[in-house]
């Protein structure tokens, strides 16, 4: 049984609210658990070129779509990344035609990201030129930004010959780091909000706020992040390679919490970055460090 409910994108394509990462997944490891996912009811899997899986990742999605013919390929959500030393409009279209024929098993790419801000305007330019081209030739069928702080996406949005506005920005999120100012933005802007670490990468998964919540609705710890993260209307990717917790991750759709206990486990913000932060990366005028 399919449990994933998709959204719609600015691009008019649907998106489900609940994917997996595989954020450096092992090789041997990443068929397996993304053919388990797939078999729990998980149609969205998040890859990066960094992660160093993709061609794991979409073989995977390929065989299992050859076990389940009665499931389309339309069903899966692929995405995957430009980092940024392939940033620039030539490294960029290189850097998807590679892509693209790592995904040869799925024939093509359901989101293509810009992985982070941290190079220079020519660079990203190129990059969103090289992406949008990517979409017209009808391999790529949607594109966003990864990391991206308002700034970035003012001058994004800025480009003189922007064609497509970015469908998503995937950034960190979670209680202890809810980026109010940004997300908001953002909807503002109609661009999706994903949550990659919405467990804050396990750090403060026996914070007592949680016992108590996990207590009082009869779930995990991760599921309250899962639900809370849903609640707030982000895509939540959560990453794990322990098949138990792919399924109560996916069941994480099936509560909800109360309005009260969103704004309890909102209060916990404290800008708790727990991996790197490009959101506040400096753009070519600016001072390294400056917002």
């Amino acid at each position: 049984m399919v449990f994933d409910p998709s959204v719609k994108l600015n691009s008019g394509n649907s998106i489900p609210v609940l994917g997996l990462g595989v954020y450096l997944t092992p090789k041997d490891v990443a068929d397996s658990i993304v053919q388990k996912a797939l078999d729990l009811g998980y149609r969205h899997v998040d890859t990066a070129t960094y992660y160093k899986n993709e061609q794991d990742v979409a073989d995977a999605i390929g065989a299992w779509l050859k076990k389940n013919p009665t499931v389309k390929r339309e069903e899966i959500f692929y995405t995957t990344k430009v980092f940024d030393t392939d940033h620039g409009y030539e490294a960029t279209k290189k850097l998807i035609a590679t892509s693209l024929e790592k995904a040869k098993a799925i024939d093509y790419i359901d989101l293509f990201l810009v992985h982070s801000p941290q190079s220079d305007y020519e660079k990203r330019h190129g990059t969103w030129l090289a992406l949008q081209e990517a979409v017209e030739s009808g391999k790529v069928k949607n594109i966003g930004v990864s990391n991206y702080g308002i700034k970035h996406l003012k001058e994004l949005l800025a480009y003189p010959d922007l064609k497509i506005k970015p469908a998503v920005n995937q950034i960190e999120l979670h209680p202890w780091l809810s980026r109010e100012e940004l997300v908001k933005y953002l909807k503002d802007e109609g661009i999706a909000v994903e949550a990659y670490s919405p467990l804050a990468r396990g750090q403060r998964i026996n914070d007592p706020a949680l016992e108590e919540f996990a207590k009082k609705y009869g779930k995990t710890n991760a599921q309250i992040l899962i639900a809370w993260s849903l609640a707030k209307g982000f895509i939540p990717l959560p990453k794990t390679v322990t098949v138990s917790r792919l399924r109560t991750n996916l069941e994480s759709l099936n509560f909800k919490l109360s309005d009260e206990d969103i704004k309890k486990l909102d209060s916990l913000d404290e800008y708790g970055v727990t991996g790197w932060d490009p959101t506040v990366y400096p753009l070519d005028n600016e001072k390294i460090g400056g917002k």
